[in-house]
């Protein structure tokens, strides 16, 4: 007897593997699993304006990084202290200006670089509700806590988020006819809206979705990380402490579900061949002075070079410097 209702997922016509160019936009759902494919070594850009919920700020953010127009002095705002940008998450805001544009550009300008180049894009809705600046009619990606009165917050409709991204895909299978796009619609529940609000936005985010996947066919595809969660998932075991987010253990099993839909069976060989690896990369030793410990650094650099070596398509530049500091071979 079966005490759940299992989600079936078709097999997509994408294989994704460490060679492909992936960048990640949107909720939560989109940084979970963005950090689940970055510590797998996958070739990712993970939220480069910080989680973003609205489609039209996702839609916002790939364009200004299609169009490669970064930022200046006078996109930033300043209150309680930090500088910030309306179009960023709060991680990029920070007390000093120069820093805070710095972050802010830096990432932009590795994001621009290569958005051309991405085979793969995935993207997590989050809310249909979305907050105008009425000061320039702008659509933010974030309020920063500033007074109410100085947004007007407002329902997309199915049409609108439809047309702001007909736009944006078709100019993207312009650029490569070969992309894919992967929807997802955040599991996480928005409560300040209310039950019922909560669930005719997730609706009609996915109504705005089903309309996109059939006009664009073959270049999009879904993946039903909400109904995994709704459904398969129906238990607060299953939740944080908030009772909103999914907990680590639901994360997980997104990503085993995300794994058997979109990889072949040689990108799971590597990648178990990859956790050990990671295991003893993430050891920290009570007693890092001892030549046991040293012993131990020794042999998971020796496997990390035999990685490499086997995998060179894979970048450990980041591990291998690490290894060589603590070993004092820099």
């Amino acid at each position: 007897m079966e005490f759940r209702t299992y989600i079936p997922i078709s097999k997509p016509d994408i294989d994704i593997h460490h060679s492909t160019k992936m960048m990640l936009f949107g909720s939560c759902f989109s940084e979970n699993i963005g950090r689940m494919l970055s510590e797998n070594k996958f070739d990712v850009d993970v939220n480069p304006f910080g989680i973003l919920y609205n489609p039209l700020s996702i839609s916002s953010a790939m364009q200004r990084l299609l169009q490669n127009r970064t930022f200046f002095e006078a996109d930033l705002v300043f209150r309680d202290g930090l500088y910030h940008s309306f179009l960023h998450h709060g991680a990029f805001s920070h007390p000093d200006k120069d820093c805070c544009l710095e972050g802010i550009r830096s990432r932009f300008s590795a994001s621009a670089s290569r958005i051309r180049q991405t085979d793969v894009f995935l993207i997590t809705f989050g809310t249909a509700y979305a907050y105008r600046l009425r000061k320039t009619g702008d659509i933010v990606g974030n309020c920063h806590k500033y007074p109410t009165e100085m947004f007007d917050r407002f329902r997309l409709t199915v049409d609108d988020i439809v047309g702001e991204w007909s736009n944006l895909i078709s100019y993207l299978c312009k650029i490569n006819p070969s992309v894919r796009i992967l929807f997802t619609v955040s599991p996480i529940r928005h409560w300040k809206d209310g039950a019922h609000e909560n669930q005719v936005s997730k609706s009609i985010l996915h109504l705005a979705i089903d309309k996109l996947m059939e006009r664009f066919g073959d270049n999009l595809y879904y993946f039903p990380a909400y109904e995994i969660v709704m459904d398969e998932l129906r238990d607060y075991r299953f939740y944080a402490d908030d009772m909103f987010h999914p907990s680590e253990i639901a994360i997980l099993y997104l990503w085993e579900r995300f794994r058997e839909t979109f990889f072949s069976p040689a990108t799971e060989k590597i990648i178990s061949e990859w956790q050990p690896i990671l295991r003893a990369l993430n050891h920290k030793s009570l007693n890092p002075e001892t030549e046991e410990y040293r012993h131990f650094l020794m042999q998971t650099l020796a496997k990390l070079v035999q990685f490499k070596e086997k995998y060179p398509f894979i970048s450990c530049q980041k591990e291998t410097e690490s290894l060589s500091t603590l070993l004092n071979l820099v």
